[in-house]
C-alpha cells in the first residue's frame, strides 16, 4: 500500500492565506437590501400640507394669494366687546373705545367731524323728535307729527364713529347710545347705524343722510 505524499508546509500556509483573503472578502459585501420602511403618518401628512399649499402652474405664492378687505365686524362682535349694561357715564370711555378698535379710522378728519356732528343731530332727532324740521328729507311732514319713542330724559349718546361705506363718496355713522322708552324702561348700549351720502350744495361738498327705508 502506497502511502499519499506529504504536503510541502509552503502550500499550507498559502492555502490558509488564500482562505483568510477570500473570508475578508465575504464579510465587505453589503447584504441584499431590503424594502425601504413606509414614511410615517406624521410624515405623509406633512408631505401632503406641504403639497397642498404649493400654488398650482409652478407660479409663486404672492401671485397665488388674494387679498381680501378687512373683516367688517358685526353688531354680535361689537356688542360682545362692549361694557355691561348698567356702567353709565363711566362705560362710556370703553364704548368709545371699543367702537374705534373695531373700525380704524378711515376718513379724513373734516369729513368725521361733519359725519359724526350730523349723526348725533339725526339720531337724537329720530329717538326724541327734537330738532326733526331740520331734516325734511327724513322726516317729511307725516312723521313731524309722530309721538318720539323715547324720552329727551336721560337720552345720552355714549361713542360715535363715523367710516367709509364701500366707498369713498358713501359713509355711516356708527352709534352706541342710552335712553328711556315710553314704558319707562331705560336701556344702555343701544347701536344705531346711520347712512350718508356726500353730495355737493352750492358748490361745497356735504354729507346728505339716506333715507330711511
Amino acid at each position: 500500500m502506497t502511502t499519499p505524499p506529504a504536503r510541502s508546509p509552503r502550500l499550507l500556509i498559502v492555502s490558509a492565506v488564500l482562505l483568510a483573503v477570500a473570508g475578508i472578502v465575504l464579510l465587505g459585501v453589503p447584504r441584499s437590501q431590503g424594502p425601504p420602511a413606509a414614511e410615517s403618518s406624521s410624515t405623509v401628512t406633512a408631505n401632503q400640507a406641504s403639497a397642498a399649499s404649493k400654488p398650482p402652474d409652478g407660479k409663486s405664492t404672492a401671485a397665488a394669494s388674494v387679498s381680501t378687505a378687512p373683516a367688517v365686524p358685526t353688531p354680535s362682535v361689537l356688542e360682545s366687546a362692549l361694557p355691561p349694561h348698567g356702567e353709565g357715564v363711566a362705560g362710556d370711555r370703553a364704548a368709545q373705545q371699543s367702537l374705534e378698535a373695531a373700525w380704524p379710522s378711515d376718513l379724513p378728519a373734516a369729513d368725521e367731524r361733519q359725519l359724526l356732528t350730523a349723526g348725533r343731530a339725526l339720531l337724537r332727532a329720530d329717538a326724541t323728535g327734537v330738532g326733526r324740521t331740520k331734516w325734511p328729507d327724513v322726516f317729511p311732514d307725516s312723521d313731524q307729527a309722530v309721538a318720539p319713542a323715547f324720552a329727551t330724559v336721560r337720552f345720552r349718546i355714549q361713542a360715535a364713529i363715523a367710516r367709509r361705506d364701500g366707498s369713498p363718496d358713501k359713509a355711516v355713522v356708527h352709534l352706541v347710545w342710552a335712553g328711556t322708552d315710553r314704558g319707562g324702561t331705560y336701556t344702555d348700549l343701544r347701536i344705531t347705524d346711520l347712512f350718508f351720502t356726500r353730495t355737493i350744495k352750492k358748490g361745497e361738498p356735504t354729507w346728505t343722510p339716506q333715507p330711511r327705508i
